[in-house]
């Protein structure tokens, strides 16, 4: 099997080509410097050069704020450069897995999103992106749509490194405290994912790892891990005004995971402490 991963240089590109690896996968990783995928030319000569058995899609525009002002750029990448892949792996007849997100749905209400509840989104970056679930689905029939949510991963700038950067100077922080979700761990979602493409289980699926928090009491558990001693304030999104929205209840349900037989991502603050130590680790 041979897997071509776009946006390798992301959190989860790079855990994705890194778990294939380890599995004995022949894993071709690229980033923006190896192709560009809203030149519809190059992608289609360059993906039926490397003749991939299955493709997944995780480069993508992810600037939430930026997409606001750029939007030529945002749907140049989500739409257009989703549209290309989706219709060369059609070409070449590679499973094709594309990675959305939790904003393609409005942030109503407090239940979990389900994978069949329709999208609603509240911005341009997840309009966007949704506009790439639509393609995916109109020119392939068996694809795999998943929807993540708050990620890190040792591969780029997460919530995490920020908030332990801050704690060098800082003793006493606010953090959004009515913005519900759960995080997700690079390295355990990988497995999943590289589990998936091997099974012929299509659909739209929800994945991160298991729990709710608001992005207070995640900062809160990432200090007391880290024995920081760090004050941390419950402040309401209107009191961190950002450029774009952001959805209030960013709950998903994940039960077609378990529908189809995957096994559930850890818990996030046992992810949380498993990444901890992995960063520690890139400091020795």
């Amino acid at each position: 099997m041979k897997v071509l991963v776009t946006g390798y240089t992301g959190q989860l590109g790079y855990d994705v080509v890194q778990e294939g690896i380890k599995r004995g996968i022949s894993m071709v990783g690229i980033g923006r410097e190896d192709l560009d995928i809203t030149n519809e030319a190059e992608v289609c000569q360059y993906v039926q050069r490397v003749n991939p058995d299955v493709i997944i899609h995780c480069a993508a525009y992810t600037a939430v704020d930026k997409a606001e002002d750029d939007k030529e750029t945002c749907w140049n990448v989500n739409v257009l450069g989703t549209k290309f892949i989706t219709t060369v792996a059609k070409k070449v007849n590679a499973k094709l897995m594309y990675i959305s997100t939790d904003y393609v749905f409005d942030g109503k209400g407090r239940e979990p999103f389900r994978e069949f509840d329709k999208p609603d989104p509240l911005g341009y970056y997840g309009l966007t992106k949704y506009e790439g679930e639509k393609i995916v689905r109109a020119l392939l029939e068996e694809h795999f749509i998943i929807r993540i949510s708050w990620v890190f991963g040792i591969n780029g700038h997460n919530f995490i490194k920020t908030m332990l950067r801050l704690s060098e100077t800082r003793n006493e922080l606010n953090v959004v405290g009515d913005q519900y979700g759960s995080p997700t761990y690079t390295f355990d979602l990988a497995r999943l994912l590289i589990d998936m493409i091997q099974t012929e289980k299509y659909g739209v699926y929800h994945a991160s790892n298991e729990g709710f928090c608001t992005w207070a009491e995640f900062a809160s558990e990432i200090f007391q891990q880290a024995n920081k001693d760090v004050r941390v304030n419950a402040i309401s999104t209107e009191e961190y005004p950002t450029r774009a929205i952001r959805p209030k209840n960013s709950r998903m349900s994940k039960q077609k995971l378990n529908d189809y037989g995957f096994e559930p991502l850890p818990k996030w603050q046992d992810a949380l402490k498993h990444y901890l130590n992995e960063l520690a680790q890139e400091v020795k």
